[in-house]
């Protein structure tokens, strides 16, 4: 039986490629520290005798007794929250992380599929974003600690690939939503259905010009899956290419939701993209692969999930508690 570690397994995207795998006939590692992710998305797999769990922080030596044939690496902070919270672990977990990964994937002779991110093309002057832009990235801004720990994670990756001949691929992945996001981690999608949810107006910052393309996870899922199939080194953009602002967008989720609240404006952050769009070229001619699940579908089915989440969710101002991971 072929076996996958996937760090950061207890996340909103780890916990759905645990599923997908496990369904895919193979046994898996799941390996997460518990900073963001949260044992209750992957609880129902626990009985699953392919499947265990590993409470580790990948930032330290990481090991794994047996066969490995395929690493996936998706432990990092996602949410500005976070990673304005915790700079430090975030810059660690995308440089000593990916570090104690790729060794691990080169002792094992293993795959090695990193969650990069359309972060690394930072506030884009080029749309929509293909692969060969390099970028436009603020290394000092608040953001920079996620932005550049990714870009180093897919310069290491290279390296190691070119180097060491080792079995890489890249997945850029564009903002994916579904079931088991945070609710309040400060995205604009779990905001948005958050603030409705409480009565609350919708905040908007900026103008609401600002431009976002939402994949739906199981489609965002299918795309990794067959990234890490295929024979192709070079990164790949993963994302749907529908195109929305976030003013429109906030319209959409007041008439989701059947809630009376109006939109408010609020200064833009710093280094907050002004648009991001995925061309997905690359992506149909190696993979077959372009998004199924549209926005109005996804929406409901994401809508509903928080919905049934118990009424103290809605109230979390923080998901985590950071303390011990601030020095």
């Amino acid at each position: 039986m072929e076996r996958v570690l996937i760090t950061g397994a207890a996340g909103f995207l780890g916990s759905h490629l645990c599923e997908r795998f496990l369904n895919e006939g193979m046994a898996v590692v799941a390996m997460d520290n518990l900073i963001t992710g949260d044992l209750k998305n992957i609880e129902h797999l626990f009985p699953n005798e392919h499947f265990e769990f590993h409470h580790h922080d990948v930032s330290k030596f990481v090991h794994v007794s047996g066969n490995v044939d395929y690493v996936l690496h998706f432990a990092s902070p996602a949410s500005p929250i976070d990673y304005l919270k915790i700079p430090i672990q975030t810059l660690k977990v995308g440089s000593l992380g990916i570090h104690n990964c790729l060794g691990l994937a080169k002792a094992k002779n293993a795959r090695l599929l990193i969650a990069s991110t359309s972060e690394i093309y930072g506030d884009p002057v080029v749309h929509p974003q293909t692969e060969d832009y390099w970028g436009n990235v603020n290394p000092v801004g608040p953001r920079g600690v996620y932005d550049e720990a990714k870009r180093f994670q897919e310069a290491i990756t290279m390296a190691y690939h070119t180097y060491h001949g080792l079995e890489t691929r890249i997945a850029r992945i564009f903002n994916t939503y579904g079931p088991r996001m945070r609710l309040n981690d400060g995205r604009v999608l779990p905001a948005f259905i958050g603030q409705a949810l409480r009565g609350e107006d919708l905040t908007v910052f900026g103008d609401g010009s600002q431009t976002r393309s939402f994949c739906y996870v199981d489609d965002l899922v299918e795309g990794i899956f067959r990234l890490l199939m295929s024979d192709h080194a070079e990164p790949v953009n993963l994302g749907n290419p529908s195109e929305i602002t976030i003013g429109e967008f906030a319209e959409e989720i007041i008439k989701l939701t059947g809630t009376s609240q109006k939109v408010i404006y609020k200064d833009l952050p710093v280094d907050d993209p002004k648009q991001r769009r995925p061309d997905i070229s690359k992506a149909k001619a190696i993979l077959g692969w372009e998004p199924k699940v549209d926005r109005a579908e996804g929406l409901k089915i994401t809508y509903e999930y928080f919905k049934s989440l118990p009424e103290e969710e809605l109230y979390k101002k923080d998901h985590k508690n950071f303390d011990a991971y601030t020095k």
